[in-house]
């Protein structure tokens, strides 16, 4: 558990460009969701913060393809991006915009501190310019070759193969008319990236809570040296330079979007009467990212918060993982090769994607894979056949043969409460470590484990013991509701439900779940059916036949 009984959980700001898909959500937010669900349960007071990231020139290019303001274009999927991260029950305690009043207000704030302390500096740069569409071409308006990597067709911002940022992008072309372009002078920002090489490293040296092979390997970036970081651009969308010399630049998205995070905390905190500045800095801070924007994390914005200070406390925490591919191929939207989540979550029950994505999420930069097979064997052979079975049949049995109401027990082996009490620490001791995984496991072998309890005692057979078989069994239920919370929310809702508890399983505390006696003799359950329903392999085989058709 964090040392503090607060904690902020940040999600990479999603662009306000487009649906959100299955490869979206399995690297940062469903593991974000999950974990701070946890640590609610163990009555951390946490927070998960998130944002559209507004500004920057993919959103400028949209908005203008759709002849839309950019204000309109954002306002519209930051809307539809809420909806979308609910239909899977992601759940954010505050989710705003990088636009917002607050996070411009405290991006032109931490530019000025960067600049009275020595570290902004200003330059003419030759930078792309288009003839044709006559202006200036930043960042992901020059498309063409990463000179650290070779990879073809890459922003010049950011190099999706290697992760780098390419410090000059070959063979270039305008993304907007496939033009050459030529080269311009422009006077720009710089901050001083490269005077915070040593205190970088000694940060990613002396945090033990970042993963080793990540810090490692940024540091090796250190140590081949870093550059100075234009940090503005000639754009008429996003957080003015609060200059007046620069009254037609903005900054770049990546000086502002990670801010968003601070400014989005202290904004919520500050609406629920309370100090937001006060709360991040005493809190334990996680930020949830996938590893195509180590980079940015590791470096800009460590750098940014040492550049001002550290008025704002570092990352405790940068939980960083790969990405997911779709039936073992990179997914595509102009191939269509991928999913929508929120057609996802149509079609089936939107806790069996939450299952099998937190199944296969390791605590690694490792990518994953969405494969309809396994999806189809895991939900119906592992968490129906095995939570679904064992709940549905220790309900409808004690409805069946007591009249749903729990039955006196006489002698309870001490073991049943010792496997309980070692899964609840366990899957404890795994979630506190981000293994998401490795917990999922832990709690379906004890699903196993009550599973083989039920048979082996069978109530329907053994008169004498059924009373006591049953009351074991219920309040198992009850515990793996609650061990299962994080992962299958809506499922461990009905659950609670058909148990017939007072309060929602979304508010119980996590220790509770050790108690073996917490439903007493004599309680009357719920209306029983069963929770799950099995998917049929037709389902399958049509999303199947779905992928890469127009």
């Amino acid at each position: 558990m964090p040392e503090s009984k607060s904690a902020v959980i940040t999600s990479a700001l999603p662009y306000a460009n487009g649906e959100i898909h299955l490869g979206h959500i399995a690297s940062t937010y469903l593991p974000a969701d999950i974990f701070t669900r946890f640590l609610k349960l163990n009555g951390i007071e946490a927070y998960h913060i998130c944002a559209t990231d507004d500004f920057g020139t993919p959103i400028l290019i949209r908005a203008e393809k759709e002849k839309q303001s950019p204000e309109e274009y954002v306002a519209r999927w930051n809307m539809r991006d809420r909806e979308d991260f609910s239909s899977l029950g992601i759940s954010f305690d505050f989710f705003y915009k990088t636009s917002s009043k607050e996070n411009v207000e405290f991006v032109q704030y931490v530019f000025k501190k960067l600049r009275e302390y020595g570290h902004i500096y200003d330059q003419n740069v030759i930078q792309f310019y288009c003839t044709f569409d006559d202006k200036f071409l930043p960042d992901r308006y020059v498309i063409g070759k990463c000179p650290n990597c070779g990879a073809e067709n890459q922003y010049s911002d950011l190099c999706e193969k290697c992760g780098r940022v390419p410090d000059q992008i070959l063979d270039p072309k305008c993304a907007i008319c496939d033009r050459t372009p030529v080269k311009k002078e422009s006077a720009h920002y710089f901050f001083r990236l490269s005077n915070f090489g040593d205190r970088l490293k000694e940060w990613l040296s002396t945090n033990p809570n970042l993963q080793p092979e990540v810090r490692n390997y940024v540091i090796n970036w250190i140590n081949e040296g870093l550059q100075d970081w234009d940090i503005t651009r000639d754009l008429s969308w996003g957080v003015p330079i609060p200059l007046a010399e620069a009254e037609d630049k903005v900054f770049y998205g990546w000086f502002d979007n990670h801010l968003c995070y601070i400014s989005s905390l202290v904004k919520f905190i500050s609406d629920k009467g309370g100090d937001g500045k006060k709360f991040w800095n005493e809190s334990q801070v996680y930020h949830f990212i996938g590893k195509d924007i180590v980079y940015h994390h590791y470096l800009f914005l460590p750098a940014m918060r040492l550049g001002i200070d550290s008025e704002y406390k570092l990352p405790d925490y940068m939980p960083t993982r790969g990405h997911l591919m779709l039936q073992n191929k990179k997914i595509s939207k102009s191939r269509n090769w991928y999913i929508g989540l929120k057609d996802f979550t149509l079609a089936f029950n939107p806790d069996y994607l939450r299952f099998y994505i937190a199944s296969v999420v390791t605590y690694s930069q490792d990518d994953l894979n969405f494969d309809f097979d396994a999806f189809y064997e895991r939900i119906n052979n592992e968490l129906i056949a095995n939570i679904g079975n064992f709940v549905n049949r220790a309900l409808s049995f004690t409805q069946k043969s007591f009249g749903g109401r729990v039955p006196e027990p006489s002698s309870i082996d001490g073991s049943l409460e010792k496997e309980l009490g070692a899964t609840v620490d366990d899957v404890n001791k795994l979630l506190t470590g981000n293994e998401i995984d490795r917990a999922l496991k832990r709690i379906m072998k004890y699903g196993s484990y009550m599973n083989q309890y039920f048979q082996a005692n069978a109530p329907w057979a053994n008169k004498d013991t059924a009373g006591t078989t049953l009351y074991v069994a219920v309040n198992a239920v009850r515990s793996l509701a609650l061990l299962l919370e994080p992962f299958i929310p809506f499922s461990c809702e009905k659950i609670w439900r058909q148990l017939k508890l007072s309060g929602s399983v979304h508010q119980q505390t996590w220790e509770s779940a050790k108690d073996i006696n917490a439903i007493p003799t004599g309680h009357q359950l719920g209306r029983i059916e069963p929770i799950f329903r099995k998917i049929e392999a037709k389902e399958i085989e049509q999303w199947k036949g779905k992928l890469g058709k127009p």
